[in-house]
C-alpha cells in the first residue's frame, strides 16, 4: 500500500567476489527499478567481504537507517555462505534447519533426482522468527527478517524472489523524473544558474551528467543531460521549464524527455 511519505531503502551487496571485480554486481540496479514504482527509494548501497563481523556491523546501521535493507549473496550451500548466520547475529536470534525451507528443497531436488546432501541442507539454516521468501528459479528460499530482506546473489534469482516480497512492503511518494539534454551543450555553461534553481527548488533533486558519444569514426558528439526527479509533479515541471529557457539562453535547443 503506497503512502505519501518518504520511503527509503538500502542494499547490501555480500561477496569477496564482488568486491575483487570477479563479479559484475547486477543486483542493486534491478532491485532499485523495482522499487522505485513502489515509492521506496534506494539511498545507500554497500558492498561488504565474506566477513560475519562485518557484515553484522553493516546490516545494523542500514537496517536503523532505512525502512527497508535488501541483502544479495552468501545463502548458497558452500562455507563461504555465512550470510544467514550473520543476519541471525544481527537481530541476536538463533539459527537452525527449518523444516518447512527443508522440504521446499528436498522436494526440488526429488524432482531432478539429485541427493540433498549436508551441504545442500545449510540452505535451509533460516534465522528464528525469519518468514521464507520463495525463490521459483532454484528453490533454495530466501527470508525476511524484520525490516531485512534477504536474497541471493545471482541476479535471475533474485529477480524471481523479488515477487515474493511487493505485498510486504508499504510504499511512499513515487519519485518521478524528466530531463532536458543539449547538444553541444557543456556543464560550465549552465552550472551557476543550476545552482541557483537547485536553492529555490530543494525539494527537486537536480543532476547534471555530460556524454560523449562516437557518431563517426574519429567524430564525437558530446553534450549534457540535465535530469530533474522529484515526487511534487508542479513543481518537476516548473524545473524543467527553467532548465530548458537556461539551455536555449547558451543558444542551444532544448530535447525535453518526457515531453509535455
Amino acid at each position: 500500500m503506497a503512502t505519501g511519505k518518504r520511503v527509503t531503502a538500502a542494499v547490501l551487496l555480500i561477496g569477496d567476489e564482488v568486491l575483487s571485480g570477479r563479479t559484475q554486481d547486477r543486483n542493486l540496479n534491478q532491485i532499485a527499478r523495482f522499487l522505485a514504482p513502489l515509492g521506496i527509494n534506494v539511498m545507500e548501497c554497500r558492498v561488504v567481504p565474506d566477513e560475519t563481523d562485518v557484515i553484522v556491523d553493516a546490516l545494523n546501521t542500514l537496517r536503523a537507517g532505512h525502512d527497508y535493507v535488501f541483502t544479495t549473496g552468501g545463502i548458497g550451500p558452500t562455507h563461504d555462505d555465512i550470510t544467514a548466520d550473520a543476519v541471525a547475529a544481527a537481530f541476536g536470534v538463533g539459527i537452525d534447519v527449518r523444516a518447512d525451507a527443508l522440504a521446499i528443497i528436498e522436494d526440488w531436488y526429488a524432482k531432478t533426482q539429485t541427493p540433498v546432501t549436508e551441504s545442500r541442507k545449510r540452505m535451509a539454516r533460516i534465522p528464528d522468527g525469519a518468514s521464507l521468501i520463495v525463490n521459483p528459479v532454484t528453490g533454495a528460499p530466501g527470508f525476511q527478517t524484520g525490516n531485512v530482506f534477504t536474497l541471493a546473489g545471482v541476479p535471475s534469482i533474485v529477480a524471481g524472489m523479488l515477487n515474493d516480497i511487493d505485498h510486504r512492503l508499504e510504499g511512499g511518494a513515487v519519485t518521478k523524473s524528466r530531463s532536458v539534454k543539449g547538444d553541444n551543450l557543456r556543464e560550465g555553461d549552465v552550472a551557476e544558474a543550476l545552482g541557483v534553481l537547485a536553492k529555490e527548488f530543494p525539494e527537486v533533486s537536480i543532476g547534471s551528467y555530460p556524454y560523449f558519444l562516437e557518431v563517426k569514426a574519429g567524430e564525437i558528439k558530446r553534450g549534457t543531460h540535465l535530469v530533474a526527479r522529484a515526487t511534487d509533479t508542479d513543481q518537476l515541471d516548473q524545473v524543467i521549464e527553467r532548465i530548458a529557457a537556461m539551455v536555449e539562453a547558451v543558444g542551444i535547443t532544448p530535447r525535453i524527455d518526457p515531453v509535455d
